[in-house]
């Protein structure tokens, strides 16, 4: 990722959500790569809706790539770091039924569909090779999961990760997203493993912490 230079104080009052700058072009970039395409958005245009001068915004990235560098490290840095703070004596059920509780919550707390931009063509590209390693460790680690629940390699294990991924469509088809569908899709990770069990629910819940609030 380019380095971009520290940035500046604001001098305007923030024209959308967040605390800094840095997370107003965010919020703009995200809104404006989801309806306009990353192509067709130019970084003067996202500072345009941000109410700077398009050289300010170069204090806080560097291109326009590190700005989509950064919103898709925010779908998938959360669930990274929650999957990593879950202890090894957690059984791999309720693991994957945490693990999938908090990212299917993550990937439906944001205000724009940021998951719908990981079918980009310009993702296949060097800048983003990065993030494209991360997002394929962590549908490992889903894999490696439900092979433990299964106790034997099966083609199973690899719907867990595509269940909770399919928050993306559910978000491109309806602007609200039901608050009960992070859970709805938890159960369903374990079912299509053959595991209904409450209990393991109940242990998962308690581990699945809500998401941090995007962009700060």
């Amino acid at each position: 990722m380019s380095t971009a230079r520290p940035g500046r104080p604001r001098l305007h009052e923030p024209r959308r959500p967040g605390d800094t700058a840095r997370a107003e072009i965010l919020d703009a970039a995200a809104e404006l790569f989801s309806i306009r395409g990353f192509t067709s958005t130019t970084t003067r245009r996202i500072a345009d809706a941000v109410g700077i001068r398009q050289a300010s915004l170069y204090n806080h990235f560097a291109t326009k790539n590190d700005i989509l560098v950064a919103l898709l490290d925010d779908t998938i840095a959360p669930t990274i770091e929650f999957d990593t703070s879950i202890g090894d004596g957690v059984p791999a059920a309720v693991h994957l039924c945490a693990l999938a509780w908090f990212d299917a919550a993550q990937l439906s707390a944001g205000r724009w569909n940021l998951g719908a931009l990981y079918t980009l063509p310009e993702l296949r590209e060097e800048p983003f090779v990065e993030f494209r390693e991360r997002r394929r460790r962590l549908a490992q680690r889903y894999r490696n999961l439900a092979v433990a629940v299964l106790g034997v390699d099966d083609p199973r294990a690899d719907l867990p990760f595509r269940l909770v991924e399919s928050v993306i469509g559910i978000r491109a088809d309806s602007p609200r997203v039901d608050a009960g569908l992070p859970e709805v899709l938890a159960v369903a990770a374990l079912r299509v493993l053959g595991v209904d069990d409450p209990d393991i629910v109940q242990r998962a819940r308690a581990l699945a912490h809500p998401p941090r609030a995007p962009f700060r």
